[in-house]
């Protein structure tokens, strides 16, 4: 792997009180990264990630999310794949 590249990582929580994002990059910790919120209720953070591919989830009010509104089964969504607690993980290509 190269040197990180930073990236963004956001998502629309507009309820939300805190969110986190856990994955590859961190040792899958669900509270050492957390998402600052924006407007309209969105979350994001920048992250440096080395090149490659990386797997995550948010953490939002401690509950554990591929997207919010979009878990459970592989439904079609983009960007996610199944992982093996059979729910879903966003997925992020850096380079």
């Amino acid at each position: 792997m190269s040197d990180p590249a930073t990236t963004t990582i956001a998502c629309y929580a507009p309820d939300a009180k805190q969110v986190f994002v856990a994955g590859t990059f961190n040792n899958w910790s669900a509270d050492t990264t957390p998402l600052k919120r924006g407007r309209q209720g969105k979350w994001a953070v920048k992250v440096n990630l080395p090149t490659g591919r990386h797997e995550f989830k948010f953490v939002i009010d401690g509950e554990w999310y591929c997207e919010p509104g979009c878990d459970g089964p592989h439904a079609g969504c983009p960007g996610c794949i199944g992982n093996e607690f059979g729910t879903m993980n966003r997925v992020i290509e850096a380079q």
